[in-house]
């Protein structure tokens, strides 16, 4: 991009979202302002935005579960709702003490994964709240992770993924997404709408929510299993705020944005990260990330498209 995304606007939890399972595991303060997700040996629990989206930036603070996390994945995403599975995610995969959490993403388009990138997160994020965010326009799909106070601090580019390389897999065909306390659901899109708009990043499912949730993963989150959950540390309680979202509302069924082109993410400053954000993204691949699909050979022998587009080799 050649401009930094619009500052988020801090609202209520309310205002953007609702509880989506086990309400009376969500506790509120600050009048809404403010929430945790508990998880116990019983159940974890979840939220998603009231709306669905075509497109727009999806921003939230996250203070992560303290202490022994082992097993349990706190994740924020865009998800469809659709019978073939489209979600963009960030998912935060719990550690014993001591150790790192480790930040996942993923992109799913018609139920199809395989596009993990795993970082260590150059920072503890469990003792104050930090800034999590996407953009999602027709160009591309942008992780963002801000500093402790997105208003003083650039957010770093953390994964940038061109939506080209899914145009084929989705025959131009795009679903919208739900915003909720980490999930993205979508609907379908038509050919005709896709094409009028050059939309490459419309290639993720139209319309999807975004979700946000807490649950035990101990099959898989740490260490692949090997490290399960110590449920005598539960409670495990992950804090948010600042519900934001600018996004394009539309129904499920909706083939195009009202308002495409109109937008500020629309614009061509957003259409490619700058020079310096190349840079900023250069120094997390190098320093921080421990897993990228784009240099596993034996998955992938021949390198995918879009890895070349995103300058991840």
């Amino acid at each position: 991009m050649g401009a930094v995304p619009r500052k988020p606007i801090d609202v209520p939890f309310g205002r953007n979202y609702v509880p989506t399972w086990a309400f009376d595991h969500i506790k509120y303060f600050n009048g809404g302002s403010e929430i945790q997700l508990h998880l116990d040996k019983y159940t974890g629990t979840g939220f998603q935005s009231k709306g669905s989206y075509l497109f727009g930036h999806f921003s939230m603070q996250i203070k992560l579960v303290p202490g022994d996390s082992a097993g349990t994945v706190t994740a924020f995403y865009l998800s469809s709702q659709n019978s073939e599975h489209d979600e963009i995610d960030f998912e935060f995969l719990g550690n014993r003490t001591g150790q790192p959490y480790i930040l996942q993403t993923n992109v799913f388009t018609g139920g199809k994964g395989d596009r993990e990138q795993r970082i260590f997160l150059w920072f503890d994020p469990t003792t104050s709240y930090h800034s999590y965010s996407v953009l999602w326009n027709l160009y591309m799909i942008v992780h963002l992770i801000g500093g402790r106070n997105q208003r003083t601090q650039l957010a770093d580019v953390y994964t940038k993924q061109i939506i080209e390389r899914l145009w084929g897999e989705w025959g131009g065909n795009v679903d919208t997404l739900y915003c909720a306390s980490c999930q993205i659901l979508c609907g379908r899109r038509s050919d005709t709408g896709v094409q009028e708009q050059q939309g490459f990043g419309s290639e993720i499912p139209i319309q999807p929510t975004h979700d946000s949730s807490l649950w035990n993963a101990d099959d898989w989150a740490t260490r692949g299993g090997l490290e399960k959950t110590d449920w005598s540390k539960a409670p495990f309680i992950a804090s948010y705020k600042s519900f934001h979202i600018d996004g394009c509302e539309a129904s499920v069924q909706a083939n195009f944005c009202a308002t495409q082109g109109k937008r500020w993410w629309d614009q061509k400053e957003f259409q490619d990260l700058d020079a310096y954000q190349y840079r900023r993204l250069q120094w997390v691949r190098t320093k921080f990330t421990i897993y990228n699909y784009c240099t596993d050979k034996v998955r992938y022998p021949v390198l995918p498209v879009e890895c070349k587009r995103d300058r991840d080799i």
